[in-house]
Parts: C-alpha cells; sequence; structure tokens
C-alpha cells in the first residue's frame, strides 16, 4: 500500500470506529436511562420494573417507526389520559381527576404531560395498580386496557424474559442450527407449496443432517410445542421484539424444554428431523431440514415476513463468535 493511500484510508477508518463507538455507547446509555426509569416507577408504586419495562417494549415494537429511539414508547390516548370532557387537555392532576382521567405527575413539576416519560410510567403503573401489582392482577390490568390477548402474552412473556436475566439489554442472537454440522440454506420464503392446498411457503428452510441440533436464535418463551400436520414436531417462541419464531420439522426435543420456559439464543431446543406432512408420526415425505418462520405483531394483526436477511446477519455473528 502507498504511504498516499494508507494516510487517506486511516484516518477514516479511526472515524468510523470512533462513530461506530459512539453509537454503542448511546444505545447503552439509552438501555440504561431506560432501566433507571423502570426502577424509579417501582420505588414509587411497588409496581414490578418488568412488568413496566415489557409495555414499554411492546408498545415501541408495535410502531411503525422500529427505529425511534424514544427513551419511553408508551402512549396514553387522550381521553384515558385526561378524561372525557378535559377538551382543553388541562395538565392540572386535580382537574384530569375531576374528568375521570388517569393522568398523573411522576416527576413532581405539578404538571401530568404525557410527553414526559416519567409521567407516563407513573401513569401506567398506576392503571395497573387499580387491579394490583402480582401476577394475575396484571394480566387482568393488560387485558382491560388492551383488550387483546395476544398483547397480554406477549408482554407477560416479555417481563419473564426480563425478570429471568434482570436486563433489557438483551441484543444477542444465534444461527437455529449447529455450525459445527454440514448445512446449506436459500431464500424460499414465498414459494408455492401444494400440501394441504395451494399457499405460499413462510419460512426459510436449513437443510441438514438428521440428529443436526436446532437452537433458539433470541431471547424468548415456548409458547407451543407439539404436532402440527404440516410442521410435524414443532416449537414456537415468542421473543422481547413481538415476533414469534417457529420451528418446524424437527426429528425430537430436548428432554427439558417444555411450554411457558424461558430460553436465550444457543439454547438447543431440538434436533433436525423430516417430520410432518401428516398425521403425528409422519416422517420422511422430504429431505430433513429445519423450517424456521418469523411472524411479526404490532398489536392488531400477524404475519409471516422474509427471515432469511436475519439468518445471514446472525450467521455471520455466530461465526465471529468461535
Amino acid at each position: 500500500m502507498s504511504v498516499k493511500l494508507y494516510t487517506l484510508l486511516v484516518p477514516i477508518l479511526i472515524i468510523g470506529l470512533y462513530y461506530g463507538g459512539q453509537e454503542v455507547l448511546a444505545k447503552e446509555q439509552l438501555y440504561d436511562e431506560r432501566m433507571a426509569l423502570y426502577k424509579k416507577t417501582e420505588a414509587l408504586t411497588q409496581v414490578p420494573w418488568y412488568y413496566i419495562a415489557a409495555i414499554d417494549q411492546y408498545e415501541r415494537n408495535s410502531k411503525k417507526d422500529e427505529a425511534d429511539e424514544k427513551v419511553v414508547s408508551i402512549t396514553i390516548p387522550n381521553e384515558l389520559w385526561y378524561g372525557l370532557g378535559n377538551s382543553s387537555l388541562i395538565q392540572d392532576e386535580d382537574i384530569i381527576q375531576f374528568f375521570h382521567g388517569d393522568g398523573k405527575d411522576g416527576n413532581g413539576d405539578n404538571k401530568a404531560d404525557p410527553k414526559q416519560s416519567e409521567d407516563v410510567l407513573f401513569t401506567m403503573a398506576n392503571i395497573i395498580l387499580e387491579y394490583g401489582p402480582a401476577k394475575d392482577e396484571v394480566k387482568i390490568a393488560l387485558w382491560n386496557y388492551y383488550k387483546r390477548d395476544l398483547t397480554v402474552k406477549t408482554i407477560m412473556n416479555t417481563a419473564k424474559v426480563f425478570r429471568k436475566f434482570k436486563s433489557i439489554n438483551l441484543t444477542d442472537r444465534d444461527f437455529p442450527v449447529s455450525l459445527n454440522h454440514n448445512y446449506s440454506y436459500r431464500s424460499t420464503w414465498g414459494n408455492r407449496r401444494g400440501f394441504g392446498g395451494l399457499r405460499i411457503h413462510e419460512g426459510t428452510d436449513i437443510f441438514a443432517g438428521y440428529g443436526t441440533p436446532v437452537k433458539s436464535t433470541t431471547y424468548g418463551v415456548v409458547e407451543l410445542k407439539g404436532w402440527n400436520l404440516y410442521g410435524g414436531w414443532r416449537i414456537g417462541i415468542r421473543d422481547i421484539y413481538n415476533i414469534y419464531h417457529y420451528y418446524g420439522h424437527l426429528s425430537g426435543y430436548e428432554d427439558d424444554i417444555k411450554v411457558g420456559q424461558v430460553v436465550q439464543p444457543g439454547d438447543v431446543l431440538g434436533s433436525v428431523g423430516s417430520t410432518g406432512y401428516g398425521p403425528p408420526g409422519t416422517s420422511g415425505k422430504f429431505p430433513p431440514h429445519l423450517h424456521y418462520g418469523m411472524y411479526k405483531d404490532n398489536g392488531h394483526s400477524e404475519w409471516s415476513f422474509d427471515p432469511y436477511p436475519y439468518l445471514r446477519k446472525w450467521e455471520k455473528m455466530a461465526k465471529d463468535k468461535d
């Protein structure tokens, strides 16, 4: 390399490392700031921090703009915050209470402001406290607030993960089959399938030998386990980003895997097989492979999307760790 080219590239590399480091630092600070607010809300209300964090996480991942980096993403509708009849949106807590609104002052500035993070978290915690801080009471509060079973399930699962790992900064990922075995895959999402009627292929097929370990790609909770006509022996995991991960055609499960279990990236779930396309026990109708699917929930509906780009990214992350 010429001296001239070297002197040109080194500053660019240093600048890239600096700004990349700054971005990581900013992310860490954001997680720290959120956690501090969740813990403060817990101290004020006795509602466990992981429930507050899970509600915030759910709403953050339900927003259209997933790159939104606001500290708190919970949005409480004006009619609930200010109360019906408070058309001037007066932020005085006594007036809000007069109109039967829920908005509360969480930061001590004598205003219940829905744009202030502390006020929003304090208000949401008090909405929960109308029912109580215990697990079953929180579930009832969430159902009455969101009126949707899947939303309640997702928030409770996320809270369970946060509680187990005592953290909200859970960004690690893994590839779904063991890198120490032979495997191959390409983008197959959206391809036509004929068994059971004409339909699209809602995932990526990762071909590997019988018995190849299948691993969790993410932090989450085992939501479903058992036989499916199409997917054979399969497992479904709901993660902390409102995404459902589907693992199909397994030859069997790890002995200790059960519904409701918290998993993390790298946990072995089972092994590659060729089960499915028939009643329980049907196997061998196609070459052994893992069908890996991803489904996004936005708070109103759930849909399949292409996992291939994520698999490529997670494969690289896993190889970089080895």
